[in-house]
């Protein structure tokens, strides 16, 4: 007689997360979040970081956290969609694992267009250093992670002083950047991007890898191989742009990794085959010990 145990229902969860943000499945994000609704997380949510459409962001932390590291991460979605609400999985899994998460919403295109994700980008962080201390973060500990679009916002900030300056917020708390299959050498392929990043704006502005200085943080780059929306070679080259200028960077490159999955590895339901979360909760304690 055939056992319907725990493992059968692993294994086909397993089996409809394979396409997991691939193509933005609420269903799928549901089925990565189920087991989020039921952790030991302190979570809140819809806290308004500024006075704009979807200047919102999402709060997780360990009960009782004090003096926490903060890891402040964007989703991805290629400026046009996206919401916190559905990397819920993400927020929790760091939080599970001794970090405060903050996760913001961003305006997205056609209502913004570069840089106006990335000022709101920047005034989340401000908003993180001056309201860490209420839900358990240290403000002088703050890591700035994001996967895809998300990772590009995240780098512009790590690596462009003017964005965080022109926040209000302090580069110096700043103490790491993860970023997570990020498109460091943008080059706009579509009549959308091109739309997006646009005149008077170049290459020069845009393109994270341009920014690449002595003084940036401690970095960590993931990226899978077989990515096809962007390749690892940008991951390589802003990997090299950093090293050349002596900044201490971690790169891993996953063999069969596609888009997706250096994020969805945050899900318990795909941790065993990418384990994304557990090199960056590594690299993460290591930068803020």
């Amino acid at each position: 007689m055939a056992v319907f145990d725990s493992l059968s229902f692993r294994a086909i969860v397993l089996a409809a997360c394979l396409p997991l943000l691939g193509g933005c499945n609420k269903l799928l994000f549901a089925i990565a979040n189920a087991p989020a609704h039921f952790a030991a997380v302190d979570t809140r949510v819809d806290i308004a970081y500024g006075d704009k459409p979807r200047q919102y962001l999402d709060t997780y932390a360990p009960p009782g956290a004090k003096g926490l590291p903060v890891v402040v991460f964007w989703y991805g979605g290629a400026w046009t969609s996206g919401s916190k609400s559905d990397y819920r999985f993400v927020g929790t899994a760091l939080a599970q694992n001794g970090f405060v998460a903050v996760l913001p919403d961003y305006r997205l295109y056609p209502a913004a267009t570069f840089p106006g994700f990335i000022d709101d980008a920047a005034r989340a962080v401000a908003w993180v250093e001056h309201h860490a201390r209420e839900f358990g973060g240290d403000p002088t500990r703050v890591v700035l992670m994001g996967h895809s679009a998300g990772a590009h916002m995240a780098a512009m900030l790590a690596l462009a002083p003017k964005y965080l300056a022109a926040a209000g917020a302090a580069q110096s708390d700043i103490v790491g950047f993860v970023g997570l299959s990020g498109p460091y050498v943008l080059e706009p392929d579509t009549a959308v991007l091109r739309t997006i990043f646009a005149s008077p704006y170049r290459q020069a502005d845009w393109q994270p890898v341009q920014y690449a200085n002595s003084k940036a943080p401690p970095v960590l780059l993931l990226h899978g191989l077989d990515d096809e929306r962007v390749k690892f070679l940008e991951t390589r080259q802003l990997r090299d742009a950093l090293i050349a200028r002596g900044v201490s960077v971690e790169m891993e490159l996953y063999e069969g990794g596609s888009h997706a999955d250096t994020v969805a590895g945050f899900s318990v339901f795909r941790r065993e085959r990418m384990p994304t979360l557990q090199r960056v909760v590594d690299f993460v304690r290591r930068i803020t010990r």
